[in-house]
């Protein structure tokens, strides 16, 4: 048995397990050099939910840091995940957009690419697993591992075999939820070594306390290489503690060779930048057995929670783990990671949060039960996928086949705000997003959302986020639910005012200065005055969210049923349908705008 390799995982899943994907690339850049010493056999950094996180809430370029950190870390292979035939996005894009999208992340300087797919498709890895080999890079082929009434050994050893004859460099075993248990990883890892001659790697979750008995399992039956984090950011929904491993096999025949006090040395630099991100620190990301059941992956369950407290309703989690094995079951058990996590999670918390199942379904969940992600390992409800195909056609192919190339079209319609062809796939990755990106960046506005100060670290006190307000003789019961990005002098607060949510807008005209004795002068301004619902045509949103896309205007003839907006909620979107056939008589929204339930978006009069 050769030496056991490590690949690190604290640039990348360690934060977004556990601090939603948060860590900024000015606190990953000054720790560098001593990571680069180390001698890992790759330091995962890029890819998973960071492409997401850098455009949408850190305002960096996710490009920019990819090129950062491979001029940080010459001596170390850079390693990223894929999602196959969804990149780092939620859909799948044509083969001509994934085909650029792995050329310009090996020219910007990955090395190693872990290419799974959400439903263990083979078919969605096969343009992904050929573009990595024309760049000239290590293509990791990935069995998504899960548990069901359809899932057994016997299959994924039949996966690993296709992806040894697409060309894979090596075989990954990600246990994205940690739901291996030890004897089972012995056995699966025995299998798969004695039917694929390919270096065999083990990405496992701690989230069920069991992921270091697993590996030492992996690792006597021939698993060549381990997933860890640094102990100060392992452990729980994240992943076991490199330290602990390197102690534990330190003086065997499976000695990672790797200087266990170097890494301690880190551990300590990371210990001091994770207290820097507690606003996002999670009761849900420690030692939870719930996992075996609910199956939510690592990854997901510190946004899942962040996405809850935004909605005001994060002490509904329970009700939400237990509704995820029930939406997973009608959708033909297919694994939960990126993106069938959040499809699943998000109509879940749909779900629970209306009281009423399916009756608002998300778009990605109709395309999902179409067949537009790929083949369900297990047969659906075929009730639900009635309901969501609505006498269309279901996709038997490789959903791919069906999408024309789109990245002239692309450039074309992002114009001059692409400097780059990485500006173009940004844009491809998340069209929204994206394009408000490239506009503050070319404005020079861009700007990270805000991290809080950790208790004793400054004098100014935070603001409380829940109070009564007596004002001309009312008492008022006030919750800040959300704050928006700082734009130039102002902000957006989100509010709820006895119970009914309302937008605020933060003008400031002096500069706040309380320490040293100045004055704060500010003009809010309540942005949200739309009509509360009131009669059957009022049309509503059953969650927080914004608007995507606007479908009428009044003087329309809709029917009931007929989708009049788009909305995005918890990164899915769901069409709004009229409830009632008749004519628009107003509408209160516009593409961008933030909307809460309880305020009428359209109004339609029969």
């Amino acid at each position: 048995m050769p030496q056991v390799q490590v690949t690190e995982l604290i640039l990348r899943d360690a934060h977004q397990s556990l601090l939603a994907t948060r860590m900024r690339l000015d606190d990953m850049l000054p720790v560098c050099p001593k990571l680069d010493a180390i001698g890992y056999w790759s330091l995962e950094c890029w890819g998973g939910a960071t492409f997401d996180a850098c455009v949408r809430f850190l305002k960096e370029d996710p490009w920019e840091r990819l090129s950062k950190l491979r001029q940080a870390l010459p001596n170390t292979r850079l390693q990223m995940l894929l999602r196959g035939q969804n990149l780092l996005g939620y859909r799948h894009y044509p083969d001509d957009v994934v085909r650029a999208f792995v050329q310009r992340a090996a020219g910007n300087g990955m090395d190693v690419f872990r290419i799974f797919d959400a439903m263990n498709d083979m078919r969605n890895l096969r343009v992904s697993i050929e573009a990595t080999r024309q760049a000239g890079k290590q293509a990791q082929g990935t069995i998504c591992y899960t548990t069901s009434p359809v899932h057994d050994i016997k299959g994924f050893v039949a996966m690993a075999g296709e992806l040894a004859s697409m060309g894979c460099d090596s075989i990954a075993i990600k246990d994205m939820a940690g739901l291996l248990t030890p004897y089972t990883t012995g056995e699966l890892v025995k299998a798969l070594k004695d039917a694929v001659d390919l270096p065999l790697h083990l990405h496992s979750h701690a989230t069920a306390g069991l992921a270091e008995m697993c590996q030492l399992k992996a690792i006597e039956s021939g698993c060549d290489n381990i997933n860890t984090a640094i102990s100060s950011m392992g452990g729980g929904a994240s992943h076991p503690p490199t330290e602990s491993m390197v102690a534990a096999l330190r003086g065997t025949d499976y000695d990672t060779g790797l200087d266990l006090e170097a890494i301690q040395e880190i551990g300590f630099y990371f210990h001091e930048i994770r207290k820097r991100y507690h606003q996002y620190e999670s009761e849900f990301t420690g030692v939870d057995t719930r996992v075996q059941v609910n199956q939510v992956p690592g990854g997901m369950i510190s946004n899942l929670s962040n996405q809850l407290r935004e909605q005001n309703a994060l002490g509904r989690m329970n009700e939400v783990l237990a509704e995820i094995p029930a939406v997973r079951k009608d959708l033909g058990y297919p694994p939960l990671v990126t993106p069938t996590s959040q499809i699943v999670g998000t109509q879940a918390v749909i779900n629970v949060l209306t009281g009423k199942r399916y009756q608002t379904m998300t778009n990605e969940v109709k395309r999902y039960l179409q067949g537009g992600y790929g083949k369900a390992p297990a047969t659906v409800n075929p009730t639900l996928q009635q309901q969501a195909v609505n006498g269309g056609e279901l996709i038997e192919c490789r959903p791919a086949d069906l999408l024309p190339s789109e990245l002239d079209h692309l450039r074309d319609e992002i114009g001059p705000l692409a400097r780059s062809e990485e500006d173009v796939l940004t844009f491809a990755m998340f069209p929204d997003v994206g394009r408000q990106f490239l506009q503050e960046r070319e404005a020079g506005t861009l700007s990270p959302e805000p991290l809080l100060p950790a208790e004793g670290q400054s004098e100014r006190r935070a603001a409380p986020t829940e109070f009564r307000l007596a004002l001309h003789g009312e008492t008022y019961h006030i919750k800040v639910t959300g704050v928006g990005h700082k734009d130039k002098a102002e902000r957006h607060f989100y509010l709820s005012v006895d119970d009914i949510p309302e937008e605020v807008v933060v003008e400031t005209l002096d500069e706040l200065s309380l320490e040293n004795g100045g004055k704060a002068d500010a003009k809010p301004t309540v942005v949200s005055k739309r009509p509360r619902p009131s009669k059957d045509g009022d049309v509503t949103t059953s969650m927080p969210g914004s608007i995507v896309d606007v479908l009428v205007k009044a003087g329309d003839r809709v029917e009931a049923g007929q989708a009049v907006l788009v909305a995005e909620a918890m990164k899915m979107e769901t069409e709004i349908q009229a409830p009632i056939a008749g004519t628009v008589t107003g509408v209160f929204v516009q593409k961008g705008e933030a909307v809460n339930p309880n305020e009428v978006l359209i109004s339609i009069e029969s």
